[in-house]
């Protein structure tokens, strides 16, 4: 995310014209380099951090509080004050600050109004991150964030000291990514991606092998999303001193959840609410909660891979716990290509999609043909027919423990990596 400096004078290079910017209280809080026209009153606002009082009670009269879009502000000459436009900032409907303009020399076009009204929702989004960072500006709370999820203890020890955590208080990650469609369309180009220092950092094993060839990061559209979204559910969840950062492909939250122990349903509680933040689908995977923040990494490990085996793995639900992932928690540490040899083949060819399906739900029950059948609608003789096939195409024997389990657990790999898809996964599968 661009700092407010930068997004201020990007926009002012953009318009060719000075950009002052107030919090809704109207203290300066960033403004470009100030050519042109300029009046006492913008001149004593950068010198004072905030516009008198007087210049205050004129601009109050003309509507800024209430304004929904920009508004043309005449000039009083006998007072020095030029025309001005103002942009009301605003988030979900809340006033946050306001954007200033000189309308002279020459006014603005209704173009580069439109361009500055169309700017300000992304320049909302950093006010609203500035007025939530505890203690810290929001650029340094992110930095920290960072290098907390890259486990530098120095980072927690900053974050703690500027008030943006309670000390010896656990914390607990969840993590949000996209997933249908839209992860779909964002995720989807299959070519290198160049990973920066975190993504370098974090990668874990269950990546190396779910996500297969790097993928293209998400478009800026998809990770403003996520930050608004991670800014929205901030606002409502301060009793938990909430810190967040937003990667290529997902969106990072911890949360102060009181004792360790009461820390999953809590964390569960907030899932919900991640999920309705979004304005787009999300699965959200909860890392185990850990006694202070300088544990924050490990956690945020474990929720990024729940997060990638909720959305993998049919039955899983779009929230999954680190604690309940049963198998694939462990699986998250084998590399994927470990499969048992006789899988080969009946993976590579979708033809034999019905003798995997068979296989896992057969493994799944235990061994148990009763079961098999019934789950599966199967008469029994054409569910022996299956399994013999089975054994005689990946060259087993169904009747060796050692075996089932190899098969069975290379099934719940290839699952993870996208190499098996059922058509109609059983839920819990």
């Amino acid at each position: 995310m661009a700092t407010l400096q930068q997004s201020v004078d990007d926009l002012a290079a953009r318009l060719g014209r000075p950009l002052l910017v107030e919090d809704r209280l109207h203290r300066v809080v960033a403004h470009s380099e100030q050519s042109g026209a300029m009046d006492d009153v913008r001149r004593d606002s950068i010198l004072r951090r905030r516009a008198a009082p007087e210049a205050r009670r004129r601009l109050a009269a003309a509507g800024i509080h209430d304004a929904a879009g920009p508004l043309r502000i005449p000039g009083a000459p006998g007072t020095g004050l030029l025309p001005r436009v103002c942009v009301p900032v605003r988030h979900d409907g809340g006033l946050l600050g306001f954007l200033w303009f000189i309308d002279a020399d020459p006014p603005m076009t209704e173009a580069q109004v439109a361009e500055a009204a169309a700017a300000a929702p992304g320049l909302g989004l950093t006010l609203l991150h500035e007025s939530l960072a505890a203690g810290l500006p929001a650029r340094q709370e992110l930095e920290a964030v960072a290098g907390l999820m890259l486990g530098e203890h120095d980072a927690a020890r900053r974050l703690v000291e500027a008030g943006a955590f309670p000390r010896a208080q656990p914390v607990t990650a969840l993590v949000a990514r996209p997933h249908g469609p839209l992860a779909t369309h964002t995720r989807g180009a299959l070519e290198t991606r160049a990973q920066g220092p975190l993504e370098a950092h974090t990668q874990g094993p269950l990546e190396a092998h779910t996500r297969g060839p790097a993928v293209a990061p998400p478009g800026e559209e998809v990770r403003a999303a996520l930050e608004q979204g991670a800014l929205t559910l901030r606002r409502r969840l301060t009793g938990h001193h909430p810190l967040h950062l937003v990667r290529h492909d997902h969106v990072v939250l911890l949360i102060a959840a009181g004792a360790v122990e009461s820390g999953p349903p809590v964390a569960l509680a907030i899932a919900e609410e991640l999920h309705a933040a979004m304005p787009f689908p999300v699965t959200v995977g909860v890392g185990r909660p850990r006694p202070e923040l300088d544990g924050a990494a490990a956690s945020y490990a474990e929720a990024r891979h729940a997060a990638e085996v909720a959305a993998r793995v049919p039955g899983a639900g779009r929230t999954a716990e680190w604690t309940r992932l049963g198998v694939y928690r462990m699986l998250t540490h084998l590399p994927g290509h470990e499969l048992h040899p006789g899988l080969e083949p009946l993976l590579d060819d979708d033809q034999h999609l019905p003798l995997l399906e068979t296989l896992e739900t057969y493994l799944d029950l235990a061994g148990s043909a009763v079961a098999t059948s019934r789950a599966l609608r199967l008469h029994r003789t054409s569910l022996y027919y299956r399994l013999q096939r089975v054994e005689e195409l990946a060259g087993t024997d169904l009747k060796d423990g050692g075996e089932r389990l190899a098969l069975h657990l290379s099934l719940k790999l290839a699952r993870l990596s996208g190499r098996y898809r059922p058509r109609s996964p059983r839920p819990g599968s």
